[in-house]
């Protein structure tokens, strides 16, 4: 029987004690060895000691993908590593931890040593995941350096061969435990067409979909003959072996789903929500002006500094919201009563925002949600405001509460609201995306556009049942053929 996986190194006669289990090739061998190394099926791991442009090791990986492998690291992985590509880190939070940790100490620069995502340095556990996560490589080598706060200052392959004894070992636990993962050679059915990740946190608090729900996409995809694997943060390295990606965690610049996001449209895949999405409906200075532009109705709006809140309550009048730019779920949003809690909220409003939006108060005991795909409607809800307060999800007290709900046939909802939503969609993409209306007095105003709706069992499928789940996985389908033509 074949082996399932190829380590390939330098010299195998010094790897074969620390890897007895594993099968075991010299660059020279596999780049030579189509008909003995040629299988499709074989995962390859590369540890050659160098991934210059043109490298043996450069060329292993390219052949690998060649010969249809799944191959650590890629090709692409490789020429970025060589371009000092430096993914965009967040420096407040790196520097604010680096400055706890290192207290007292004039150290100004910090080599940290990656071995498959995970490095042996206290409190950069989480630095290391995310540089793997970038840069899907099995030794990484980083530099850190602190001017006035600390910053990554380069990223490149380590040379598995110039650890010694006791990283060596280290390598191989941590190979062997990268492949021990029951995810990394999943079985693929023979009536699998096409291969969807949907990505999800199974800690987050407030998931866009349910277990139930994720329960059904793949239920109702392996109908459609398209395979649906459930992942999370940890097999971001893995996104290059799907054809598209579903994000069904909540999103948010700089969160490791807008990392996914970036890396799975840059391996080509289709993927949903795309970045643009994101990026224009995470944030809500964005969106109110995206609207403005489009003369899309929506609430009197307008953008102040922490001096300008008194004078946006002149304009807009008391009640007032403030908005923080990428809060969801409700989060970040507050009302003003009076100039007394103006002077109250200022400085937690303004916390991490140099400026915030502020809106007129529009008071309705519900709020419409239009699902939309593809600038057409799918599901429409009626979100109610939670007990005793003026929003759907109520954050203020011991426990978080939200608000009843209904789900309506589309032809059931107001034709301004139906036609508000559709214009600030299409707006925004061609995503997947919930838009929240208000209806008051004859006039409707578009809230915001999310590009990470809920879609919960029993809630936004009460209506359409599991054709919801159908529509939005056809979608799916529809553009990775359609990206396929384009290709060739």
């Amino acid at each position: 029987m074949m082996a399932r996986h190829l380590i390939i190194v330098e010299r195998p006669e010094a790897w074969a004690a620390l890897l007895p289990d594993h099968q075991l090739a010299a660059p020279r061998d596999y780049l030579a060895g189509a008909e003995r190394y040629g299988a499709s099926a074989l995962r390859v791991i590369n540890l050659c000691r160098r991934f210059s442009y043109l490298s043996r090791g450069y060329y292993c990986s390219l052949l690998a993908e060649a010969r249809g492998q799944r191959v650590l690291p890629a090709a692409r992985t490789v020429l970025e590593l060589n371009r000092d590509i430096l993914p965009v880190l967040d420096t407040g939070m790196l520097t604010s931890r680096l400055q706890r940790q290192f207290a007292g100490s004039d150290t100004k620069i910090i080599k940290l040593r990656i071995l498959f995502g995970v490095t042996d340095e206290p409190g950069l556990e989480d630095l290391a995941r995310r540089l793997f996560e970038a840069f899907p490589c099995p030794v990484l080598e980083a530099e850190l350096r602190r001017d006035d706060g600390w910053a990554l200052h380069s990223l490149r392959a380590g040379d598995p061969d110039r650890l010694d004894a006791e990283g060596r070992q280290r390598l191989a636990e941590r190979l062997r435990g990268y492949l021990a993962r029951p995810h990394r050679s999943p079985k693929r059915p023979s009536t699998t067409r096409y291969d969807l990740a949907i990505l999800h946190d199974p800690d987050e608090a407030l998931p866009p979909s349910d277990s139930r729900a994720l329960a059904r996409f793949h239920e109702e995809g392996r109908k459609l003959g398209l395979g649906v694997e459930l992942i999370t943060r940890r097999d971001l390295g893995r996104i290059a072996e799907f054809d598209a990606l579903f994000i069904r965690t909540t999103t948010r610049i700089g969160h490791f789903s807008f990392r996914a996001s970036k890396r799975a449209e840059s391996e080509g895949l289709v993927v949903i929500d795309d970045p643009d999405s994101i990026l224009r409906c995470t944030n809500k200075l964005f969106l109110a002006e995206l609207l403005r532009r489009h003369r899309i109705p929506a609430p009197r709006t307008t953008l102040v500094a922490p001096e300008d809140l008194l004078r946006a309550a002149d304009e807009l009048g008391y009640p007032m919201v403030l908005k923080v730019p990428d809060g969801s779920f409700s989060l970040g949003v507050y009302r003003a009563d009076d100039a007394a809690a103006i002077a109250r909220l200022r400085d937690g409003v303004f916390e991490d925002a140099e400026l915030v939006l502020c809106q007129e108060y529009l008071y309705t005991p519900f709020d419409w949600r239009i699902g939309t795909l593809a600038g057409q409607p799918l599901w429409a809800c009626r979100y109610y405001m939670s007990k005793h307060d003026w929003r759907i999800v109520n954050h203020d007290g011991p426990r978080v509460e939200e608000g009843g709900w209904d789900t309506v046939a589309i032809d059931q909802v107001p034709t301004p609201v139906l036609d508000a939503a559709m214009d600030a969609s299409r707006a925004v993409g061609d995503g997947l995306y919930g838009v929240d209306v208000k209806e008051i007095d004859g006039r409707v105003a578009v809230i915001e556009v999310n590009d990470n709706p809920n879609i919960e069992a029993g809630v936004e499928d009460e209506v359409l049942g599991r054709e919801l789940y159908r529509v939005i996985l056809t979608e799916f389908v529809r553009r990775i053929e359609a990206r396929g033509r384009r290709r060739r």
